[in-house]
């Protein structure tokens, strides 16, 4: 049975967290989130996150309007 080879748990020099916070996301992880990859061309209509779910929730009332009038 071979051995697993040995994991180097050491931080590279390079990564400076003086200055980090902890904790800093906690409550908004805790809370569960969504994390969409927006394609440039989108992107670059939509400049944060309150303008995409602003739009979203436009477009999710149109659709739920459409639905409740195939209905009838």
């Amino acid at each position: 049975m071979k051995k697993a080879p040995e994991k180097n748990n050491e931080m590279l020099r390079e990564y400076d967290f003086s200055r980090g916070v902890r904790g800093k996301y906690a409550q908004r992880y805790a809370r569960g989130s969504n994390v969409v990859v927006l394609e440039p061309d989108v992107a670059k209509v939509f400049p944060n996150a309150e303008a995409v779910n602003s739009s979203l929730r436009g477009l999710a009332e149109i659709i739920r309007r459409r639905k409740s009038l195939a209905e009838k």
